[in-house]
C-alpha cells in the first residue's frame, strides 16, 4: 500500500506525500527486487491481493509457532511464511505506486493496520509455543507498538515517513527472526552468564529493549524539533 499520510481536508487533492526514510542495511537491494518483481507481476494480482496475501502469511506464521509446542518441525512452516509475510507486505506498496493505482488514505490505514493484527498474531503464536515465556511476548509486542506509534506521529507531525529506524527495518527484523527460528530446531536454550535461558527469551529482552530505546530516542528528537519550529514568543 502506499505510505501516504493525511495531514489536512478530505480529499486526496489535499493530501501531502509524506516523505520516505529508507535507511536500512538491505534498503536498496530490496530496492531493486522488488521493482522487478513489480515489473513482472501478472496483472489479476493486485496490491489488495498482496496485502491480504502478508496479513494471511503472518498469522500462520503465529499459528506454526504454536503448532511447534508439539511438533518443532512446524518451524520450517514459520520460515516460509514470514518469507511470504515479506513478499505481501513489501510488494505491495511498490506495485501500486509502479502501476500509478494509489490511494492515499486507504492505503495508509489498512497498510499499518494489518501490521498491527499482523504482530498480534505472531507474538500470540509465540506466547502458546513456549519456546517464549508469554510474559517477554508480550512486553515485545508492546514495544512494537510504542514504536509505531512514535513512528505514525512522526509521519503526521513532521511528514517523514520512517520505516528504518538504526539501519534496522522490517526486512532485518525479518531475517533476524528466520534465523532465530532455525536455529530454535537445534538450540532452543541459550546459556548466559553462566546460566540457561529460553533462546528467544534472551532475543524477545534484546529485540524489545532495541525498540523502546529507539522509541525513547525518536521521542526525545522530535519533540525537540517540534519545540524549536513552533517555539512561543
Amino acid at each position: 500500500m502506499s505510505t501516504i499520510v493525511k495531514f489536512q481536508g478530505a480529499s486526496n487533492a489535499e493530501f501531502r506525500n509524506a516523505t520516505r526514510v529508507q535507511q536500512s542495511l538491505t534498503a536498496s537491494l530490496e530496492r531493486k527486487a522488488l521493482q522487478w518483481v513489480a515489473k513482472h507481476t501478472p496483472e489479476r494480482v493486485s496490491p489488495d491481493h498482496l496485502t491480504a496475501l502478508g496479513l494471511a502469511a503472518q498469522f500462520l506464521a503465529g499459528v506454526c509457532y504454536a503448532m511447534a509446542r508439539w511438533n518443532k518441525y512446524a518451524l520450517l512452516l514459520v520460515i516460509l511464511c514470514i518469507a511470504l509475510n515479506w513478499l505481501g507486505d513489501s510488494l505491495d506498496g511498490t506495485l501500486a505506486r509502479y502501476r500509478q493505482r494509489l490511494r492515499p488514505r486507504y492505503g495508509f490505514y489498512v497498510d499499518h493496520m494489518v501490521d498491527t493484527f499482523g504482530a498480534t498474531f505472531l507474538a500470540a503464536g509465540l506466547a502458546v509455543s513456549e519456546y517464549v515465556h508469554w510474559q517477554i511476548a508480550v512486553a515485545v509486542l508492546v514495544a512494537f507498538l510504542v514504536l509505531s506509534v512514535e513512528t505514525y506521529l512522526a509521519s503526521y507531525t513532521l511528514h517523514e515517513f520512517r520505516l528504518s529506524h538504526a539501519l534496522f527495518g522490517p526486512t532485518e527484523l525479518r531475517i533476524v527472526l528466520i534465523i532465530g527460528t532455525v536455529a530454535l530446531l537445534f538450540h532452543p536454550q541459550a546459556v548466559l552468564f553462566g546460566r540457561q535461558f529460553l533462546l528467544f527469551d534472551v532475543g524477545g529482552v534484546i529485540a524489545g529493549a532495541g525498540m523502546l530505546v529507539m522509541a525513547v530516542a525518536a521521542t526525545i528528537v522530535h519533540a525537540m524539533r517540534l519545540y524549536a519550529e513552533e517555539r512561543l514568543p
